[in-house]
């Protein structure tokens, strides 16, 4: 079961890596998209980090709910934000920087809420 959660937080950092590599890309063009990277790292991110919850809940591990709960909804309203602008060849600047902001308070959460 170890293994398990240790591979399904690296898928889960590998999407987080490829949301944010998506929106980094961007940062100096003044026109913004959603693109491929942000599509994939976004659904990639949120599911494995439901799966990963789900394995570490299976093997009685301890989990903050409340601190789950931010982090998913947080994770959720990026992935609809970025497919509800999916098939827009642009996006406003605003919405691009508040998708890097969302992206890094998840991280943020993540990291420091203890």
């Amino acid at each position: 079961m170890e293994f398990l959660r240790h591979l399904l937080l690296v898928i889960h950092l590998l999407g987080f890596a490829a949301l944010f590599g998506g929106l980094l890309v961007q940062a100096r063009t003044p026109e913004k998209s959603v693109n491929a990277l942000m599509r994939d790292g976004a659904g990639t991110a949120f599911l494995a980090g439901l799966a990963l919850v789900g394995v570490i809940e299976a093997d009685d591990g301890d989990v903050n709910h409340t601190k789950i709960a931010v982090k998913g909804v947080i994770a959720l309203v990026i992935l609809v934000l970025v497919m509800a602008n999916l098939r827009k060849e642009r996006i406003a600047n605003g919405l691009w920087a508040l998708l890097l902001l969302l992206t890094v308070a998840n991280v943020c959460v993540a990291v420091f809420w203890r």
